[in-house]
């Protein structure tokens, strides 16, 4: 859930910048670090995500970054942080029902 939080924080920086001469949009690949760190025996708590800009070239703006790009980039972490969520909470219900309260 904090690299899904921080790719939102990107793409809200991204919109945000999209009119700002020579702004390269950014972009947190949290999905390959935590494989990564899963196959290096890493807890997923210690894992530490980051940002880092996405290569492309600037449009007539000058900004590197495609509004409509951004928003569906948006839009999918949106679902993605939504069924991160969905599942946390299924794993707490059936918890303190195995505990019962």
């Amino acid at each position: 859930m904090r690299g899904a939080w921080l790719r939102q924080t990107a793409l809200t920086n991204n919109i945000s910048n999209a009119d700002t001469p020579g702004y390269r949009p950014e972009e947190v690949d949290f999905e390959s670090t935590l494989q990564s760190a899963m196959q290096a025996g890493t807890e997923p708590t210690e894992v530490e995500f980051a940002v880092h800009e996405v290569p492309g070239e600037a449009g007539p703006n000058g900004s590197a970054v495609s509004i409509d790009q951004e928003s569906a980039k948006l839009a999918e972490n949106g679902l993605d942080y939504q069924a991160l969520t969905d599942v946390t909470a299924t794993r707490n219900a059936i918890v303190r029902s195995a505990i019962g309260t």
